[in-house]
């Protein structure tokens, strides 16, 4: 293995060992530490399980799964033929929750998770007893205006290489453009690697990352939103105060949306608050997970 596919395939021990949950979509890991009621952890495009990996160890007393989806950071290339639509990534959500034998679950969501974190909630309520949503895609910010014209040419066949290229420079990575406004310091090295380089580097990753990026349209989330009203479970919104995409009036919607719902703000954090707040976003999680019912 080269240094660079090493750097790629990187993912914290704080997460716990990785099991390969074979699925009707294709084989995604799913990392598994701690005993007690489970928590699910949803991440987004250009990101993997990485990123809980200051929340998961904060959170003693709890069954912490992580999942690799296939947006783009992932180590397990999907078949040609696999669902990678917004509501297919959502079904492959519930199909690893169902694989991994886990009951009265709560999910978490940030960014492109949160909206699939929704959809899951609309099309397959019986698999979620708790909602959290971090900053993310909802209503007719999916994906969010600010990317849309970045991601245009990545849904084009060859042409990530050329949309993401940069992305090889560390510099470059903190453009508004890229991670920049995501989060308010450097993501750490290692973990920034492994969100940027699967998909530079092969090229059946780059496929699957023009599939999820081709099928990323308002009408999911807005769908959702028009089913969300009928989710019972209790939930919370825990937002980023300081967010540049994803807007304080979405948190306050979907706060008044779903019945059961409860907002809190994280302080300090932009759009990855588990990168930014990871404390903050624990104790939140925390509480939640263990007291609601």
């Amino acid at each position: 293995m080269t240094v660079e596919a090493e750097r790629a395939s990187w993912r914290s021990a704080a997460l716990g060992p990785a099991r390969a949950l074979e699925l009707a979509a294709g084989r995604i890991r799913a990392h598994v530490t701690g005993e007690g009621p489970p928590v699910v952890f949803v991440h987004g495009v250009l990101v993997n399980a990485n990123l809980w990996r200051k929340v998961v160890p904060r959170l003693d007393g709890l069954t912490r799964v992580t999942l690799d989806l296939p947006l783009g950071s992932h180590l397990e290339s999907m078949p040609r033929g696999a669902d990678l639509s917004p509501p297919g990534l959502a079904d492959t959500i519930a199909e690893a929750v169902e694989a991994l034998g886990l009951e009265d679950i709560t999910v978490v969501g940030n960014d492109t998770g949160g909206a699939l974190t929704q959809i899951l909630a609309a099309r397959r309520p019986e698999r979620i007893a708790r909602l959290v949503l971090t900053s993310c895609d909802a209503f007719d910010n999916f994906p969010p205006r600010f990317f849309r014209p970045v991601l245009a040419p990545a849904r084009v066949p060859g042409l990530i290489p050329v949309a993401f290229g940069g992305l090889r420079l560390r510099p470059l990575r903190r453009l508004p453009i890229a991670y920049g406004w995501l989060t308010n310091e450097p993501i750490d090295r290692a973990a920034e690697d492994s969100y940027v380089l699967p998909a530079l580097t092969r090229g059946e990753i780059r496929r699957d990352l023009r599939r999820v990026l081709a099928g990323l349209d308002s009408r999911h989330t807005l769908d959702a939103a028009g089913r969300l009203t009928a989710f019972q479970g209790p939930a919370l919104i825990a937002w980023s105060r300081d967010d540049r995409f994803f807007p304080a009036q979405h948190a306050e919607r979907l706060a008044r949306v779903l019945p059961n719902a409860t907002l809190e703000w994280i302080e300090g954090a932009r759009t990855f608050s588990p990168e930014d707040r990871p404390e903050r976003l624990a104790e939140a999680i925390g509480s939640f997970a263990r007291t609601a019912s």
